[in-house]
């Protein structure tokens, strides 16, 4: 008997439905007219064990039982799927083969996996384990995959990876969770102070760029504008551009802020000739944006329709799982695979059919066309977010779900359309020995900006430097007259205030904010704070939590979450030491690192930081915290990162 273990109901039944009938339903599991059996897990039938499994005494909360390292990892049955789990259990026994249909991630990997191990099976039968990769709950998608097992052993360092971050987490968080809120509480705090070795840089990132904001102090700035007439009668504007001379007088961002240095430069070059030193011409091409990842779709629906991380995440699995019109969502790929250029017609007319206001741009789509999307050497265990080759009535969709479904068929389509094209100008005066640039963007061909708004055409090109009016044909050399210069007064503006959109995209791209240069280096582009899968439900838990709270579109720190940020050792509090470790457990999945190098050094550096919070004071915590975190259980949450 061949037994498919899918991670959760919904997926079970898509392969169920392609399996040879009579279907016979029984409890916790479905046998197929062929013999297969599939059954499911319910998310993880399995969790980490309490500290208590190690040694009852760890029930009671004291920093001398810290730090809690484990000599031998234990999982537990959750209670509330101990039916589920036994159901599993007994079926893996009878079966011959075993095939692992968990989600095709990293978390969906380790869920099968530790179930099957769990189950106690021998080496023999583990290691002819199979692996079914389902990114598609459409029967054709699933026949593929159905029709295409690999070896679950060439995912055993994506399952190493997970089975590194869930222990890490459960050290970081488990010992930090219980020493800060011993600690808060000497001071009075009655509340859990949930520690997290993403969740708490996150809350960082939030509670520095607050402050900032309070601290700022605004600046004024000038600059200096030259109007610019030819020998044939036409003018154009030009703006100055300060020589390495003027440093001194320039911040950060080289803005001027010397208004006497402005001054002098308009007196220097008011009704003076002026040369032509250059003239750039070129003709530029913006490629179609990739396809979707999670994270990319959350930042665009955050954007356009006020969307918060969790509930486009959850809208991207009603799509999914109920309606079977995209993919796998809690996907980190922008790419397809090239097999998939096979579907294309299907998927564009489903599209054309599901969705009104795309049906021009499907009949327009030119579907020869290959963008650099299509690459199977960027695609591993998923691709990037695209629709199915379902149809459906809209009627069917809530107004999320239709939103959500446009916006990846849109950025589906852009595929098969052409680059937007144009025409970039640059003159380069010299007036007085100082530089004046004039910049001029032409649109050449729309290309896949067709698809957008008439309002967004250009939107993603704009530029303060480009000149709103056609510039002249000039030629280097040719002699010009500045006849009037204009002193333009500004002001520095503090940065903004994190939206859903800015701290995913912080998340994301997390180098940015690492202050280290050994680390930022290490970094790669793709690397960043957490997965795919929990970066939405790690902003929330920190609103559950009551670190953060949102005021409109913006998201701020509470008291709670400031006093607790500023509290902390730096080190705790800023992304450099995570975002190494997921650098790190990036590495395990590519089989760069091994297992052991990432773990022992972690608990070496566990055992630094708790004497290092047991040197600071909690003081500025007092009152009640959220207790909506059972205070046992908050340091291994799942999304408790």
């Amino acid at each position: 008997m061949r037994l498919f273990i899918a991670e959760k109901p919904s997926l079970a039944r898509a392969l169920v439905d392609v399996l040879p009938k009579p279907h016979q339903k029984s409890d916790g599991f479905i046998k197929a007219g062929n013999g297969d059996v599939v059954t499911w897990c319910i998310g993880h039938l399995l969790e980490q064990a309490e500290p208590e499994a190690y040694n009852p005494e760890y029930k009671k909360w004291s920093i001398s039982h810290l730090p809690i390292i484990p000599n031998e990892w234990k999982l537990v049955v959750k209670p509330k799927t101990r039916k589920q789990f036994t159901i599993v259990k007994k079926l893996i026994k009878e079966a011959d083969v075993l095939v692992n249909m968990g989600d095709p991630d990293r978390v969906g990997q380790i869920l099968v996996d530790e179930v099957i191990n769990h189950a106690g099976v021998s080496k023999a039968k583990r290691e002819a384990v199979q692996r079914c990769l389902i990114s598609d709950l459409n029967p054709v998608a699933v026949k593929k995959a159905l029709n295409n097992l690999r070896k679950n052993t060439d995912f055993i360092p994506l399952a190493t990876s997970a089975l590194a971050r869930a222990r890490a987490d459960w050290l970081y968080g488990m010992n930090m969770t219980r020493l800060c809120t011993l600690q808060g509480q000497k001071s009075g705090y009655s509340g859990v102070l949930s520690i997290g070795r993403v969740q708490t840089p996150i809350l960082g990132l939030v509670v520095f760029r607050d402050l900032e904001i309070e601290d700022f102090v605004s600046k004024p700035f000038y600059e200096v504008l030259a109007t610019i007439t030819t020998k044939q009668g036409e003018t154009y504007q030009a703006k100055w551009k300060p020589s390495a001379a003027c440093e001194s007088y320039m911040d950060e961002d080289n803005r001027v802020l010397s208004k006497a240095l402005a001054e002098n430069v308009i007196a220097r070059i008011q009704g003076k000739e002026g040369k032509i030193t250059a003239v750039k011409e070129d003709k530029k091409k913006q490629a179609p944006p990739l396809p979707y990842s999670l994270s990319t779709l959350q930042i665009d629906a955050s954007k356009r329709f006020g969307m918060s991380a969790q509930t486009v995440l959850d809208t991207c699995q009603q799509l999914y799982e109920r309606h079977k019109l995209i993919t796998y969502p809690r996907s980190d790929s922008r790419y397809l695979p090239k097999e998939h250029l096979n579907d294309v017609k299907q998927v564009t007319a489903a599209i054309g059919s599901t969705c009104a206001g795309l049906r021009n741009a499907v009949e327009n789509a030119n579907l020869t066309l290959k963008s650099k999307a299509w690459n199977d050497a960027k695609v591993t265990a998923h691709h990037a977010i695209i629709p199915t080759s379902k149809s459906s009535d809209t009627s069917r969709l809530s107004s999320a779900e239709a939103n959500i479904y446009e916006l990846v068929a849109r950025q589906y389509l852009m595929q098969f359309y052409p680059a937007f094209e144009y025409m970039e100008k640059q003159v380069d005066t010299e007036i007085s020995g100082g530089l004046f640039i004039a910049k001029q963007k032409e649109v050449v061909s729309d290309g896949w900006k067709v698809l957008f708004p008439t309002k967004n055409t250009t939107s993603k090109n704009s530029d303060d430097d480009f000149s709103a009016k056609k510039l002249p044909n000039v030629r280097m050399g040719e002699h010009v007259q500045c006849i009037n210069a204009d002193l333009i007064s500004k002001q520095t503006t503090p940065p903004k205030y994190f939206t859903d959109a800015t701290l995913l995209s912080a998340m994301t791209g997390i180098a940015r904010y690492v202050t280290d240069p050994t680390i930022k280096k290490v970094l790669r582009d793709t690397d960043g704070l957490g997965t795919e899968a929990t970066r939405a439900g790690i902003i929330e838990l920190l609103f559950k939590r009551q670190f953060l709270v949102r005021k409109g579109k913006e998201i701020r720190a509470t008291d709670v979450g400031r006093q607790l940020i500023t509290t902390l050792p730096k080190q705790m509090v800023i992304p450099d030491m995570t975002a190494h470790w997921e650098s790190q457990l990036e590495a395990i999945s590519q089989r760069e690192m091994k297992y052991s190098d990432f773990m022992n050094p972690l608990t070496d550096r566990l055992n630094q930081l708790l004497n290092d919070v047991q040197q600071v004071s909690f003081r500025g915590l007092q009152g009640k915290g959220s207790n909506n975190v059972k205070r046992k259980r908050s340091f291994r949450n799942k999304k408790s990162l």
